[in-house]
């Protein structure tokens, strides 16, 4: 069994394509309508075979409390990872993103929180001691 879909809730799929493609730099995979919205899905450019992240319109009523709980404690919905956390804190903040959180060392990472702009808090994640991570036997 392989992953190969994972969800983002979205407040806005047009403004939530714009800032993944633009800001982040995934790339378009999917655009299909469904009813008044879309199956709208991005994909990293490294791995454009590989798990694809769909911009999931927020529209359960149980979504937008949820995402409000996340925001206010500051949790992260997703984590991506990164060769270089600053490199990508500098370069994200360069085009406007907003951080929450600058790089900060978290044991076997060093991690960044950016917020969306479609209502999430995003974790960006370097990994700095692999076997740290790795599960124990």
């Amino acid at each position: 069994m392989i992953i190969t879909t994972a969800s983002v809730f979205v407040d806005d799929q047009q403004k939530a394509l714009d800032f993944y493609t633009d800001k982040l730099g995934f790339r378009l995979k999917t655009d299909v309508p469904a009813g008044p919205f879309r199956w709208l899905t991005v994909v990293s450019p490294q791995a454009p075979d590989g798990v694809q992240l769909l911009l999931e319109p927020s529209e359960h009523p149980a979504v937008h409390p949820f995402k409000e709980a996340l925001v206010a404690d500051g949790i992260p919905f997703n984590s991506f990872g990164v060769e270089d956390v600053q490199a990508e804190y500098e370069r994200l903040t360069a085009l406007g993103v907003r951080f929450v959180q600058g790089p900060t060392p978290m044991g076997p990472v060093i991690a960044a929180v950016l917020d969306d702009t479609c209502g999430n808090l995003i974790m960006i994640a370097e990994m700095t001691d692999p076997e740290q991570a790795a599960p124990q036997d």
